[in-house]
């Protein structure tokens, strides 16, 4: 009778630290998984919303994926709605890095004084807009928009909207006043264009590179639309960083650059999206003359 007794109370006793040894590995591996999520961030990047979203989507989807590879990090492509969100994202800062362009990079800039333009496009140092009107009318010149009906892309677009109203300013044309009605703001470039075509506006000014691209797309109608007049040339389009050493540990910023500058042809599609083999080198500085302009027109404090 005692050896059973014995041998009931050594079973018991073996249940039980199997039992307690079980909860202290299932605790174990729980709070080993929690750090494990806790560790891993994610590098979020945006564009401004100035064309298809289809197709930016795609582009920079695959952007993220070549970043993810190249650098080691989870990375990610965040899509926006609007140009205003994803300034409001990055000032949060809950978007890392943002394909911005002049206007709205200075805006983000401005929130976020830690922030760096990092990377741009060879065409952006001499980027330019041009004016389209509906193929036939009398419209030659800026001046002679004057009582024309007129689309602007958005209104926080450099090339749709910010310079294209700095020269239209400086031929003594106030789009709030001088037009057939108030401007429409379509948005996006390829809207603006749309809108030509349609013939719901006259006339209206476009990003040229995506102008250009429309056209070898066959995406935009000649026999409705035509350029009439382009602009100098100005900086805009730019990779602008968040403070991500604070967030990603230090040199993380350093690696972006210059994962950004080694992408070559056939790397990644959004470089067939962005129309370029290549991003070059860029910095803050570069932006001052539209910065003033937006200040000059109000756009900016």
């Amino acid at each position: 009778m005692k050896n059973i007794k014995k041998r009931i109370i050594l079973a018991v006793t073996l249940i039980l630290l199997l039992l307690i040894t079980a909860c202290g590995n299932k605790k174990e591996g729980a709070d080993s998984e929690k750090k494990d999520t806790a560790s891993e961030k994610v590098f979020k990047i945006s564009a401004i919303p100035d064309f298809d979203q289809a197709e930016l989507t795609r582009g920079f989807g695959d952007f993220a994926r070549y970043l993810s590879e190249k650098t080691g990090m989870k990375v990610e492509y965040v899509p926006v709605v609007d140009y205003a969100a994803v300034v409001t994202a990055f000032e949060r800062g809950e978007i890392d890095m943002v394909w911005f362009g002049g206007l709205t990079g200075v805006q983000a800039r401005s929130l976020v004084p830690e922030a760096e333009a990092i990377a741009q496009r060879p065409s952006d140092e001499k980027f330019q807009s041009v004016f389209i009107k509906q193929k036939g009318l009398p419209i030659n010149s800026l001046k002679d928009l004057k009582g024309k009906s007129f689309a602007f892309g958005s209104e926080s677009s450099t090339s749709g909207h910010l310079m294209p109203r700095f020269f239209l300013d400086a031929e003594g044309i106030n789009p709030d006043k001088d037009f057939n009605g108030t401007p429409v703001y379509s948005g996006s470039h390829d809207k603006t264009y749309g809108l030509v075509e349609a013939g719901s506006v006259e006339a209206g000014a476009v990003n040229k590179q995506y102008w250009t691209k429309a056209v070898k797309e066959n995406k935009v109608n000649l026999e409705k639309v035509e350029v009439f007049y382009e602009t100098p040339n100005y900086y805009d389009y730019n990779w602008t960083i968040n403070e991500v050493d604070k967030k990603f540990g230090e040199g993380t910023k350093e690696k972006m650059r210059q994962t950004l500058l080694g992408i070559k042809a056939g790397d990644s599609e959004v470089l067939n999206l962005l129309s370029t083999e290549s991003f070059i080198p860029t910095k803050n500085e570069n932006y001052k003359d539209i910065e003033k302009v937006a200040k000059s027109l109000g756009i900016i404090k």
